[in-house]
């Protein structure tokens, strides 16, 4: 491509440059020019070389793709990290996890939490990420300082919840802060109503009417367990999704958590409908929730991206892990080692996330004109040698420890290993101070 008229701010010179679309591809020895915020060159390292340019950054050994994308999550439930673990959903629950919510959520825990979360998740090479968690306004102001991107999903559910003693309270506070970020350049307002078995249709359908005027996304948790799919057939005759098909919520603004029981009727109206399926392998696997069919949903046309779910059932927030994870578990389930291959794994955890968030035409793959959302991973250690396909070696031979630099929208958020807006040991420090507080070893 020509060579930008005016100087870049920054040109990146990796190893790799794995833009994402077009689709399997990898360019070597190639140089990423950024100017504004966006990406306004890529070109071979020759070309980048003439371009007039502020900065410019040498990347030996290193994969640079688009940022990394988790697509569902609780952020704040980080300060839950391993309170209750090696249970049932429904035990974890009922009788740990919102007990502990009930006592303990307050703005001061979603704060701290959610800083720690986005801490977490910058160090693994995430740029934007979903968050569907109480005291959503406090979330906004941990996403706006910190420079990520992210969508906050506003919690609804037919009981009081932390910081809304209603379900018309909670939409109330998701139009508002709606209004108030419509314009936000990182942060998107969306409407979560928790799932078919805590919502019930009047709500639903105020939400559809609301999500529809405002052109918002539906993120909600849809047949996380077979208990729950028989417990509403055996209670209406109705399969969850057939329900949320009947009330008009699904659409291609939905985006439908989990996922781990389809039949091949919930198939056809995700396709019919152009939903998203938002994936969380590791926490379904923990949880003994069940798998989602991805490859059987990818051939027929279904977009599916990632979500690493919140730490009290994870216990991370590793979205590199948890291609892995996913990668290696679609072949299980489909039975063939074709399936979900290096490539479109790392599809899934950007492009695809970005398309069920609905910012795929700023975000998700490496194109001149989109934001500069990048992550550069270090493959010059020993454990990923040799090379003969990066995209291979970065899924299943490469763990977080190795991102190293971190921008969104052009700005770095990762230095070396390094954040460059957040103080590391003052986010562990009070994160421990938490931990001694509900353990109880404080009193």
């Amino acid at each position: 491509m020509p060579k930008p008229a005016v100087a870049l701010d920054l040109l990146l010179l990796p190893t790799w440059l794995v833009p994402v679309e077009p689709a399997g591809v990898v360019f070597k020895d190639h140089g990423l020019g950024i100017r504004d915020g966006c990406i306004v060159f890529i070109g071979p390292r020759a070309e980048a070389l003439k371009c007039d340019a502020a900065q410019v950054r040498e990347l030996p050994g290193m994969l640079l793709s688009p940022g990394l994308i988790n697509a569902h999550g609780h952020a704040a439930m980080t300060l839950f990290r391993g309170l209750a673990d090696d249970l049932p959903l429904m035990t974890w629950l009922e009788q740990h996890i919102w007990p502990a919510e009930a006592k303990w959520v307050d703005e001061d825990f979603v704060r701290d939490g959610t800083n720690l979360a986005i801490a977490e998740q910058i160090k693994g090479g995430i740029t934007c990420f979903s968050d569907m968690y109480f005291y959503p306004k406090i979330a906004s102001t941990c996403v706006h300082d910190s420079g990520l991107r992210a969508q906050i999903a506003i919690p609804i559910l037919d009981f009081p919840i932390p910081g809304a003693a209603s379900a018309d309270e909670a939409i109330r506070q998701g139009i508002e802060l709606f209004g108030d970020l419509k314009h936000h350049p990182r942060i998107k307002v969306a409407f979560g109503p928790h799932a078919p078995y805590t919502v019930g249709d009047e709500n639903l359908e105020k939400i559809r009417v609301i999500a529809e005027e405002l052109d918002a996304a539906i993120h909600m948790h849809v047949h996380e367990t077979a208990f729950e799919v028989q417990q509403a057939v055996d209670n209406t005759g109705e399969r969850p999704m057939a329900r949320l098909g009947r009330l008009g919520l699904l659409g291609p603004r939905f985006q439908a958590v989990h996922m781990t029981q389809i039949s091949d009727e919930d198939q056809a109206l995700l396709v019919e409908s152009n939903c998203s399926v938002i994936h969380c392998p590791e926490s379904n696997l923990k949880l003994a929730s069940g798998f989602c069919p991805v490859e059987r949903l990818w051939q027929a046309g279904v977009n599916v991206a990632l979500g690493s779910d919140g730490a009290a059932s994870n216990n991370d927030l590793d979205l590199l892990g948890e291609t892995r994870t996913a990668a290696l578990l679609a072949k299980a389930v489909a039975g063939s080692a074709t399936a979900l291959d290096a490539h479109r794994a790392l599809r899934m955890a950007t492009l695809n996330g970005a398309r069920a968030l609905g910012i795929d035409a700023t975000v998700g793959s490496l194109e001149v004109g989109k934001a500069a959302d990048l992550v550069a991973f270090d493959l010059s250690g020993l454990a990923q040698q040799p090379i003969y396909d990066p995209v291979s070696q970065l899924i299943y031979a490469t763990g977080r420890d190795c991102v190293k630099h971190l921008w969104v929208g052009g700005k770095p958020l990762l230095e070396d290993g390094r954040l460059t807006r957040m103080d590391e040991s003052k986010l562990i420090a009070t994160a421990q101070a938490w931990g001694r507080r509900i353990s109880g070893h404080n009193e």
